[in-house]
């Protein structure tokens, strides 16, 4: 089954976001917006928005994209999840 042939219930293009979650490090935000980059042509300011936890230990990140095709979504959450500093990304 191709990408195309692959059903979703998602119509592209859409604004998605995305959430990322992992310990607060200096270089999660930065390794995110990386990651983003190499999949999004239009990640603008403002589409990423991080809240620490309670304690401070850790950090969500949600990034809200354009998002073109569901293979682009898969390939953003495969780079994602495979980061050393990335605990979870939804």
């Amino acid at each position: 089954m191709t990408d195309q042939e692959r059903e979703t219930l998602i119509e592209f293009p859409c604004s998605f976001p995305i959430k990322i979650m992992g310990k607060n490090h200096i270089d999660l935000e930065t390794a995110v917006v990386s990651i983003i980059n190499e999949h999004v042509e239009d990640f603008g300011e403002g589409a990423l928005k991080s809240r620490e936890s309670k304690n401070g230990n850790y950090i969500s990140i949600t990034v809200t994209i354009n998002a073109v095709s569901q293979n682009q979504l898969d390939n953003i959450y495969r780079a994602l999840s495979s980061h050393e500093l990335v605990m979870m990304a939804l």
